[in-house]
């Protein structure tokens, strides 16, 4: 198997809501709900992740933080759907994850009140939910 080389292409945040009144708490619980879509060109390969996390206290189905990050990555090389390294899945999210905590951030103190500081976390559990949620396109 040949070596995948990967790297971020770029990133947009498409949904960013925050509703404080659904905030009940100090303590906070994060969910994640990340997808992908592989996409075979005819030079390089790409990789489109869809992340979503939502930040909740209390209350598990309504979320008072929830941000979609959608980010593109580019493949050295045309790889296939079966070609992709497991250590992409994880790595991606790694990667982009840095992103969504520093927006969430500047987000919730833009908005005059004290922000709302994501801990950094070991997000490896997340490879196979996001294999699991990859399509071929």
């Amino acid at each position: 198997m040949n070596k995948a080389a990967f790297s971020l292409d770029r990133y947009v945040f498409e949904k960013a809501q925050i509703d404080f009144t659904k905030n009940t708490s100090e303590e906070i619980d994060i969910s994640f709900n990340p997808m992908g879509k592989f996409i075979k060109g005819q030079e390089n390969s790409k990789f489109e992740l869809s992340f979503e996390i939502i930040v909740h206290n209390g209350d598990k189905e309504n979320g008072f933080v929830k941000v979609l990050c959608l980010s593109y990555f580019d493949f050295e090389g045309k790889i296939t759907f079966e070609e992709i390294p497991t250590y992409f899945y994880r790595n991606s999210i790694a990667i982009i994850f840095p992103y969504l905590r520093s927006f969430i951030s500047t987000l919730t103190l833009q908005a005059n009140r004290p922000p709302l500081v994501l801990p950094t976390l070991n997000l490896s559990s997340l490879e196979e939910p996001l294999k699991r949620n990859t399509k071929e396109e």
